[in-house]
């Protein structure tokens, strides 16, 4: 049977590694971007480059987004350039980058209106995960759109967690991110304890990483931070993105997320310092220093 065709949407970080999971897996793929450079490198893989959302969403069966944020999904999305307006009725939408619940509901409500399907299929993992297709997928939206895009999905992830109706998946990805942020944002801090108080900090840390605190988290970020190799694989800036949007979602829900909210702190001081577009691991930076 013929594959259905690809609209990818954003290929940053995370992006290009699942935009070359799809089309080594054998998917015909049309990939946007803002910046040209990225599509035209894609296209000398195999994919066709878009000038528009709107063009690559012309000929997909299936189109995925996967941008930084509400704002940056909307504009991919929605307006007369956007992947929707030239989307065919039929076509099945998958968004999966981080956002926020309130957008997925915008969003189906838009993509239903054209005739669509739309999942809410964030993802957790890091660029390596993007690149080697081990990705883990959290979802939202009917079994129905599910199996059609259990394929693609599959070509990108190695799990694949249904988590109920539409918009299950970002909100169990906010929550994801926040405890992850807040895990980091603890770890700088002990870092910085550590460091000053001139305690051994090999033997403190491993102490930490190799105990109850020890999560695969905090041991990779505890080698980010003392090596102060800040190369990114999360942006910092969207760290505090996304536990401002988990935030958000906890007081509509009358829950106040008082941990979300302090490690937030420390990611804002740390993107005052000039350190947003590095490492999310860059967290321990402003706090080295005072």
């Amino acid at each position: 049977m013929n594959k259905p065709r690809i609209a990818f949407l954003g290929l940053g970080i995370m992006g290009s590694g699942m935009a070359r999971r799809i089309l080594g897996a054998g998917f015909p793929l049309t990939a946007f971007n803002r910046n040209p450079e990225k599509s035209a490198l894609l296209a000398s893989a195999g994919a066709a480059a878009a000038s528009s959302p709107r063009q690559a969403a012309a000929q997909a069966d299936i189109i995925v987004s996967m941008v930084a944020d509400d704002q940056a999904a909307r504009a991919v999305w929605l307006g007369g350039d956007g992947a929707l307006a030239g989307a065919a009725p039929g076509s099945l939408c998958i968004e999966s980058s981080t956002v926020s619940p309130g957008w997925v509901r915008e969003l189906s409500a838009a993509a239903a209106a054209r005739g669509c399907d739309l999942l809410d299929a964030p993802v957790t993992g890091s660029r390596v995960h993007a690149a080697s297709g081990e990705l883990r997928f959290l979802v939202g939206g009917t079994a129905a759109s599910l199996d059609r895009a259990r394929p693609v999905l599959s070509a990108m992830g190695k799990t694949i967690t249904p988590l109920g109706p539409t918009g299950s998946g970002s909100l169990v990805k906010l929550i994801n991110n926040f405890v992850c942020g807040v895990q980091v944002a603890a770890l700088a801090e002990a870092l910085a304890m550590i460091e000053r108080s001139g305690l051994d900090t090999a033997a403190a840390l491993e102490v930490l990483t190799q105990g109850a605190p020890g999560s695969p988290l905090v041991r990779t970020i505890s080698a980010r931070m003392t090596a102060s190799d800040y190369t990114p694989n999360f942006f910092l800036k969207l760290m505090a993105k996304d536990l401002s949007y988990a935030i958000q979602e906890g007081r509509g829900l009358s829950v106040e997320l008082a941990t979300a909210a302090a490690a937030l702190g420390d990611f804002q001081n740390a993107i005052a310092a000039g350190l947003g577009d590095n490492d999310m691991s860059a967290v321990a930076e402003p706090l080295r220093r005072r």
